[in-house]
């Protein structure tokens, strides 16, 4: 099966280092965050990954909507993803991840239905299935 899409992203140097795409849309400077004893003044891998997980989360609701009888217009719904880092026990590092979705204009089953299939629709859910606990908190306004 071929890639509906692929990128291609160079890292050099590390948390204290750049990432750079082939095609220069994405050019950051990365810094470890203060709290691991860094200097926390540029972007972090965790960040990045929040970006994408709550954008693509966002997406797959979107995508989830158009196949119900209940629309939702895109900018009704907000999600945000939390990413820590912990220790795993075994001297290696695991991520966390938290997402806190929030869909104006529907009652809470609904949100909770639709937020579920986004779930398992998502590519990034699908990438961590098995191996980050993924804590999904719904709310409506």
């Amino acid at each position: 099966m071929s890639a509906l899409y692929s990128t291609r992203v160079t890292a050099i140097g590390g948390r204290a280092g750049s990432v750079k795409s082939d095609d220069g849309l994405l050019d950051l400077s990365l810094a470890l965050p203060k709290p691991l004893g860094g200097k926390g003044d540029a972007t972090n891998p965790e960040q990045l990954f929040a970006a994408g997980y709550a954008a693509c989360f966002e997406n797959a609701v979107i995508h989830v909507t158009r196949a119900t009888t209940e629309k939702v217009k895109d900018d009704a719904i907000i999600v945000v993803a939390d990413v820590g880092m912990e220790p795993n026990g075994a001297g290696g590092f695991a991520l966390t991840v938290a997402l806190d979705v929030t869909i104006t204009g529907l009652d809470q089953a609904t949100a909770q239905e639709i937020v579920e299939k986004a779930h398992a629709v998502c590519p990034y859910s699908n990438a961590v299935k098995g191996n980050i606990d993924v804590a999904i908190a719904v709310s409506v306004n």
